[in-house]
């Protein structure tokens, strides 16, 4: 009877274990998901509206996951950011843009506005500086080039949706620990009709 109770305890705590990794991984899920959905419905709004009007800007909200150390420790790589495109931007702020120089040309970069000045057309534009380079960025950037100011960052959410796009993250987050609660529960059913049939005996 002690041993019985024993594996059952034993049964319990892992199913239990088992039922907590779910829980964290599918919440985990569940809240990018929602923060996705929330960001493409905003995005598709603003382009319709945009459309409408005839005129083309960046999307109102866009987000991205963060791949070099250019911030830290302000940012670190794999944290995920969310950007809100603004009427105006201010030294000091942090910001996504869209590159032109040669070197990184059409890359997405996310750095500290460091100052700003008028070009020879008479337009304002900005002096971007990454928070752990030594120098500014080699070029300045037009008020068109930028994105959006960042208003969020979420911690380390980049290697989750790294892990979950891997050939076996999925198989592992999801299909292991269903497959593992459902094996407890067949093997718990059977021991407990096993212990009914030597009761009756």
């Amino acid at each position: 009877m002690k041993n019985e109770l024993k594996e059952q305890s034993v049964f319990q705590k892992l199913k239990w274990w088992l039922n907590f990794i779910t829980t964290i991984i599918m919440n985990s899920i569940i809240v990018i998901l929602i923060l996705i959905g929330i960001i493409f419905l905003l995005y598709y709004i603003d382009v319709v509206k945009n459309s409408t009007n005839g005129k083309w800007q960046p999307p109102l909200y866009q987000a991205y996951v963060i791949i070099s150390q250019s911030m830290e420790p302000t940012i670190h790589v794999q944290d995920a950011i969310v950007t809100k495109r603004m009427d105006d931007y201010k030294i000091g702020d942090v910001c996504t843009y869209i590159s032109k120089n040669p070197r990184y040309f059409g890359i997405m970069i996310t750095h500290r506005i460091v100052g700003t000045d008028i070009d020879v057309n008479g337009e304002k534009v900005y002096k971007f500086k990454g928070d752990n380079n030594y120098s500014a960025d080699d070029l300045e950037v037009s008020q068109n080039q930028i994105y959006g100011k960042v208003v969020m960052k979420i911690p380390k959410i980049g290697y989750i949706q790294y892990f979950l796009s891997s050939a076996y993250g999925w198989i592992i987050a999801i299909v292991i620990p269903c497959v593992g609660i459902i094996t407890f529960d067949i093997i718990k059913l059977i021991k407990t009709s096993s212990n009914k049939r030597r009761r009756k005996r």
